[in-house]
């Protein structure tokens, strides 16, 4: 049996990036991973590879739709979703072993095998061999992750009826695909796909798509995408959805109640991610789960076992990578003895769609349910001289604003490059910036920053200059 400060279970961002900030603290460190490659879902089937291939989607939507408006000719122009696939791959492959180098830099030991609980300090790993080691620990941190997720009648088969797992690994390009929920995953995988030349219809229960999001981004990103292609049905619950061998067929009740059926060469059920918590013998150790599957924690993200901590998607909170990485620091710094502080309100949401949704803060949705006093400045992209330039005009900054002290309450884009201009508006809430101080911060010209600035401009009585 080796004996360890910190074990910790699972190698995605949480988890990584925990064993990276343990063994800076000082603590002898092991890490667990089942698959051969580390990274968890984030890297080898989620954030990285999704972005590989929206890169590459949107070269070629690029060079088909607008290259020659820029003076740029070019003939026989396809998409070689082999190709586009094979690079997605050299780069999760790259990102993996840059992980791996870290560990080894920083002195963590690393297990590839499935770890389970033998008790509340000792976790029992099985090889794909067979072969058994136990690790005994003070503190051991839970960072498994989770799965795609599905609701009854919409069951994958990974062949017609696929997840995002299988979407980022196709080698042919559909006709027609059906993307069952209109949040962040079905709209990035429809936005790959989409680009190439598929048609992409989806079907959403909610009455917007991105329904977590302020919705105005919603209704914004629907009109963006409609003159894509894409066409949406909202309020629209799945009943079923059936492999017909060379294509697919999707039974639906629409906000009438009428039964209504669609047809498409492959179905993405998009509809959210679940904890995964499978094999871990949870029991053994005394952690318990809520109803919704994730495991409980406090403020400290310790388990109801208080040497047991869990973070990331097994947890409450948004399914995000840089939320699981902020609590993976957390969690080393509160076993260092520390006193570590997350701010959840200002951990930012973003859509990798073009173009980009970012948004951080309260909704305007959320500021009336609760009653608040507040105001709204907004700037339209296209009236940038930046956006123009590059023919991105779509889209639109809105920022959020306490009616009485200015204190900017929530910041919400679609925007080129949004995924990279939220951070001001997080810096800027951060220190609680009002929506004047933002304002009054000299803006590179010409740049897609001057929207944020012109929308703090217009919150601080409607002062926006170029609108």
């Amino acid at each position: 049996m080796s004996s360890y400060d910190i074990i910790i279970i699972g190698s995605g961002p949480g988890g990584y990036v925990a064993a990276i900030r343990c063994a800076q603290l000082g603590l002898k460190t092991v890490i667990i991973e089942k698959y051969n490659t580390l990274g968890g879902t984030c890297l080898n089937v989620g954030c990285i590879p999704s972005k590989a291939l929206l890169d590459s989607s949107e070269h070629f939507h690029n060079a088909t739709h607008n290259f020659e408006e820029h003076g740029i000719e070019l003939k026989g122009l396809k998409a070689n979703i082999t190709q586009m696939v094979n690079r997605k791959n050299e780069v999760v492959a790259q990102t993996s072993a840059g992980i791996k180098y870290l560990m080894d830099k920083n002195k963590v030991d690393v297990i590839n095998g499935v770890g389970s609980f033998v008790d509340k300090n000792t976790v029992k790993v099985v090889d794909n061999d067979g072969k058994e080691t136990l690790l005994t620990s003070k503190n051991i941190i839970i960072a498994t992750g989770s799965k795609p997720n599905f609701f009854p009648g919409m069951e994958p088969d990974k062949k017609r009826i696929i997840t995002s797992t299988e979407a980022l690994s196709m080698t042919e390009i559909p006709k027609k695909m059906l993307v069952i929920g209109g949040g962040v995953i079905g709209l990035e995988l429809g936005s790959v796909f989409g680009r190439l030349g598929t048609q992409i219809e989806v079907i959403e229960f909610a009455t917007t798509i991105i329904p977590t999001m302020d919705l105005t981004l919603g209704k914004e990103l629907t009109r963006v995408l409609k003159k894509e292609g894409f066409k949406f049905n909202l309020e629209h619950r799945v009943q079923k959805v059936e492999n017909k061998g060379k294509s697919v067929v999707l039974t639906a009740l629409n906000k009438k109640g009428e039964e209504v059926t669609f047809e498409a060469d492959y179905c993405l059920v998009a509809v959210g991610r679940k904890p995964y918590t499978v094999g871990l013998n949870l029991e053994a150790a005394g952690v318990t789960l809520n109803n919704r599957g994730q495991i409980d924690v406090n403020d400290h993200l310790q388990t109801n076992v208080p040497n047991i901590y869990a973070l990331g998607d097994v947890v409450r909170g948004a399914m995000l990578a840089h939320k699981a990485e902020e609590e993976g620091v957390f969690a080393a710094e509160h076993i260092a003895g520390q006193k570590p502080h997350i701010n959840y309100n200002l951990i930012p949401g973003v859509v990798y769609t073009w173009p980009e949704v970012a948004s951080v803060g309260k909704t305007e949705e959320e500021l009336k349910a609760a009653g608040a006093e507040y105001k709204v400045g907004s700037f339209p992209i296209k009236a940038l001289g930046r956006a123009r330039a590059s023919m991105d005009t779509a889209g639109l900054i809105k920022i959020l604003a306490d009616k009485n002290t200015d204190e900017v309450l929530g910041v919400h884009m679609i925007a080129p490059r949004a995924a990279d201009l939220i951070m001001e508006a997080v810096v800027a809430m951060e220190y609680r910036a009002s929506a004047e101080d933002i304002a009054r911060i000299c803006h590179p010209h010409p740049t897609y920053s001057e929207g944020i600035k012109e929308a703090a401009l217009d919150a601080t009585e409607g002062r926006a200059l170029h609108v």
